[in-house]
């Protein structure tokens, strides 16, 4: 609203309280009788005046997060990374019209280098970094700088998407000892708890920020499976993304995402996974090992108000649990339908993302308390953390030969396949895992995920199958498949 109209606005309802009738009372000198009995109107609450203190001395004057910052800025490093990117020749190619007669593909491509920047995190003395997978995601080389401006490469050592995590490795450190963050517990954070955020914004050089822990486990940030980001007001802008969040005691408490912004810099909302997802992932890189995290074996959704009323609750929150997978842990554990879990270890669970997240922090091997809510009555489930069952043999395949399957890699269903890829538990089916470049398959138009239900009028039902059938030399491949939720079929000369 403009100023304009802010102040028309206000005239507007100076008339209406001028121009109505008034009902007036006749005046005697004393109150109307009405206001003779009505009772003395309750004191509100006034705060007392606030206590001005004035400094004890010229330390207090002079307090600063330089200590923090000159201890953990160390920590935090510019991440570059480079990517070769196929180029449209023509100048027509980005042009609607042309692309709608003559297809994208029609037109030449040459490759052409780009490359972007983000920020990333020490986290291991021997040259391991913490960053984003969106900032390397797709890279072909990668470099790190540290503050004091020394160089290096450094390989991709693991990226989860499911996180947005990624930990790359020093390729060459020699006798370098690299300063290593200390990780903070994230669940110990409130809001309104003070933090500083240290990147590279735009590119600009390493930054520092300030500001609170805006708010905990917001969700619906990214499409990621573990939604729980600490969100905070200290300014984050691109380039920032990878970059450290840190606590008073200059602590990791966070790696910095993802913004709010309608015109692409900070706007006060920024986002940032906690460390306790984090450290899972930078322990996995460090040790060369792989990311294996509980699985429940249930499928759950938001308790609305509705719910919550027709359960007896006080107020909605929790996950309940809507499918559970046969044979899974939670159908091991006896967890059924219609159970609202409502906390694991004692903290709360406030949605199905805030319990896939507390659930994806514990370790395997050892046990979670969920504290479950059936028909109005409460009981605790000692639950066993296992991971998802390996896919047997017989469950994988890859085709090769003179086939225009060749180049396909695929794997069998199971429920803990399905849940991951939000499908039904008894789907049946198989599901593309990898199509090699510039291979028949790929030709083809074979994507990763696609779901393969059926091939010339024979259902798919396993590895095995799959690959008698994709093996043969015929004239005309009819394929039925399931993408992106969408099931197509389409004809292949062979």
């Amino acid at each position: 609203m403009s100023l304009r109209t802010l102040m028309i606005s206000c005239v507007a309802l100076v008339a209406l309280g001028l121009g109505g009738t008034l009902a007036l009372a006749p005046w005697n000198g004393t109150p109307p009788s009405h206001a003779q009995n009505a009772p003395e109107p309750a004191a509100l609450a006034v705060a007392p005046t606030p206590q001005r203190v004035v400094p004890e001395g010229q330390g207090q004057v002079q307090l600063s997060f330089a200590p923090i910052v000159q201890t953990v800025s160390p920590s935090v490093v510019n991440v570059y990374a480079t990517r070769i990117e196929q180029q449209a020749i023509s100048p027509f190619a980005s042009d609607p019209f042309f692309s709608r007669f003559f297809g994208q593909g029609q037109f030449q491509t040459r490759p052409r280098e780009s490359r972007s920047l983000g920020s990333g995190v020490i986290v291991d003395a021997g040259g391991v970094i913490l960053t984003n997978s969106h900032v390397i995601n797709g890279a072909t080389d990668i470099r790190i700088a540290l503050n004091d401006g020394r160089e290096f490469a450094v390989d991709l050592v693991v990226e989860d998407q499911q996180t947005d995590l990624a930990v790359l490795r020093v390729r060459d450190p020699g006798a370098t000892s690299f300063p290593a963050i200390t990780f903070a517990n994230s669940d110990d954070l409130l809001v309104g708890d003070l933090v500083l955020a240290i990147g590279n914004p735009f590119g600009v050089g390493q930054t520092v920020t300030s500001g609170i822990v805006s708010a905990l486990a917001r969700t619906g940030v990214e499409a990621s499976d573990y939604e729980f980001f600490i969100q905070t007001d200290a300014a984050i802008n691109p380039g920032n993304s990878g970059g450290a969040l840190v606590d008073m005691q200059g602590h990791l408490v966070g790696i910095n995402t993802a913004i709010y912004s309608q015109s692409g810099g900070s706007v006060g909302i920024g986002f940032a996974i906690p460390a306790n997802m984090a450290r899972l992932v930078a322990e996995a890189g460090v040790s060369g090992g792989e990311i294996v995290r509980p699985w429940f074996g249930a499928k759950m959704q938001a308790v609305t108000s509705d719910i919550a009323s027709s359960l007896g609750m006080a107020a909605p929150h929790g996950a309940m649990i809507t499918e559970v997978a046969p044979g899974g842990p939670a159908d091991r554990a006896g967890f059924k339908s219609g159970d609202v879990i409502v906390a694991v270890d004692g903290r709360q669970v406030d949605d199905p993302s805030a319990f896939n997240f507390r659930l994806a922090t514990r370790p395997l091997g050892e046990t979670a308390s969920l504290e479950r809510l059936r028909g109005g009555a409460s009981d605790t489930v000692v639950f066993p953390l296992e991971a998802a069952p390996s896919p047997a043999d017989t469950a994988l395949a890859t085709i090769s030969g003179n086939t225009r399957f060749a180049g396909v890699s695929i794997r069998q269903l199971d429920p803990a396949l399905s849940e991951a890829k939000g499908l039904p538990y008894d789907a049946t089916g198989v599901i593309v895992t990898a199509v090699e470049p510039g291979s028949p398959a790929e030709a083809m138009g074979l994507r990763v995920d696609d779901v393969i239900l059926s091939l010339n009028d024979t259902e798919v039902k396993d590895a095995s199958g799959f690959s008698q059938l994709a093996s043969q030399r015929v004239r005309t491949w009819q394929i039925i498949l399931q993408r992106a939720g969408r099931i197509s079929r389409a004809i292949v000369s062979g």
